[in-house]
């Protein structure tokens, strides 16, 4: 039987996961084989039902590992002193939050203002996946999701170059006599990788793109010996797109950063497809609207346009087993010391610490939004003094 503890302090207690909300999401962000370590702790593990049912983990794999289930997200909402999540908050959740209460999960807070506020107000502890690191270069609880999503944005962009699918009718990597697809990779990081692996793979002529030379260097060296690269300025897009049987955007949303133009459209084939991976409105595709798995593609100026936000949900068994063999190590120390101690010890939690209690650490989301911003350091000094 364990106690009730408030989540700043160092605890064994209450913990966790709901079943995600998020149109087409079909990820859980805990695994029996993780509820089973942490219940063995001392910590209690509580999910909504059904969380992992669409990830092919139903509630009885979670009670044989030691949690419980409960009907109501309410409820859970109501007794975890830590969410555990794989997308960012969304409106229904926004009055289950409550002061002091640890968020850990994607929140991605720079272009969305109504969740930033939420979460100010509500004063929870919002640590965000995306933003742990110990460097600032390699982002562990990115990249597993970062790679799936290129590799299954490749799968999907090649299925829906079909005829059936109103797309071009190349098959990717042509056939005897039959030249392959003519694909190009916008990214050399994670996601790009990810996608060219696939791309490669499947016989595709592959082109990628990216602003780094030495990431360039080690890509055809290294990585993928002999594929061709392109320096990724405006000049090598514009004399690409119109060979380009499938464009792939790897390139993480920037405000203001635009690689292909709505006007840069009219260069591509008929038939043509887009993938944006990043699918940012405003980002790297000026085009680029969000779509979901049930409605993937949307066409304009003869270009189909794939936008799907949560490609990894997809292939949600495969994902939401990477996701929590990044995470947990992470979750573990959250549960055992409280935030404040493992913000404090773990400087890649640190960086990941956007929400303290009213106070927001995150410098990309302040400027973005024209707000208030207080390092880590300080907010972590001056709540410990409470």
């Amino acid at each position: 039987m364990t106690k009730s503890l408030t989540a700043c302090e160092s605890t064994n207690d209450d913990y966790w996961s709901t079943q995600e909300i998020k149109d087409g999401e079909h990820r859980v962000s805990l695994t029996p084989i993780g509820a089973e370590m942490l219940a063995a702790q001392g910590h209690r593990v509580v999910l909504e039902t059904a969380a992992g049912l669409a990830a092919g983990m139903p509630d009885d794999a979670y009670r044989q590992a030691g949690a419980e289930i409960l009907a109501d997200i309410r409820e859970v909402y109501r007794q975890a002193e830590m969410i555990v999540k794989v997308k960012e908050i969304l409106p229904p959740e926004y009055p289950l939050l409550r002061e002091g209460q640890i968020v850990f999960t994607y929140i991605h807070s720079a272009n969305k203002p109504d969740q930033t506020q939420v979460l100010l107000d509500s004063k929870v502890v919002g640590i965000a996946y995306e933003n742990v690191t110990a460097d600032g270069r390699e982002f562990p609880l990115l990249t597993p999701m970062s790679e799936i999503a290129g590799e299954v944005g490749m799968v999907m962009g090649a299925y829906h170059l079909f005829t059936v699918q109103g797309g071009s009718g190349i098959l990717l990597g042509g056939a005897p006599g039959v030249e392959p697809a003519k694909v190009a990779i916008l990214g050399a990081g994670h996601v790009g990788i990810g996608a060219a692996r696939y791309a490669l793979a499947m016989g595709a002529d592959v082109t990628l793109l990216d602003i780094s030379l030495q990431r360039l260097r080690e890509v055809r060296h290294t990585i993928f010996p002999g594929i061709r690269t392109l320096y990724c300025i405006r000049a090598n897009v514009v004399r690409i797109l119109p060979e380009v049987d499938l464009l792939i955007n790897a390139v993480k949303w920037s405000p203001g950063l635009t690689i292909v133009s709505r006007e840069m459209l009219k260069l591509m084939k008929k038939k043509a497809l887009i993938v944006d991976i990043d699918c940012e409105p405003g980002g790297a595709i000026e085009s680029c609207a969000y779509t979901t798995h049930a409605d993937p593609v949307f066409e304009i100026d003869g270009v189909g346009h794939l936008c799907v936000a949560n490609l990894p949900s997809a292939v949600a068994s495969t994902a939401s087993r990477s996701l929590s063999n990044a995470t947990l190590p992470y979750v573990v120390e959250l549960a055992d010391k409280g935030w404040l101690r493992a913000c404090k010890d773990n400087a890649a939690l640190r960086a990941g610490l956007g929400f303290a209690k009213g106070y927001l650490t995150f410098l990309p989301t302040a400027k973005a939004q024209n707000r208030a911003f207080t390092p880590a350091d300080e907010a972590i000094a001056m709540l410990e003094g409470r």
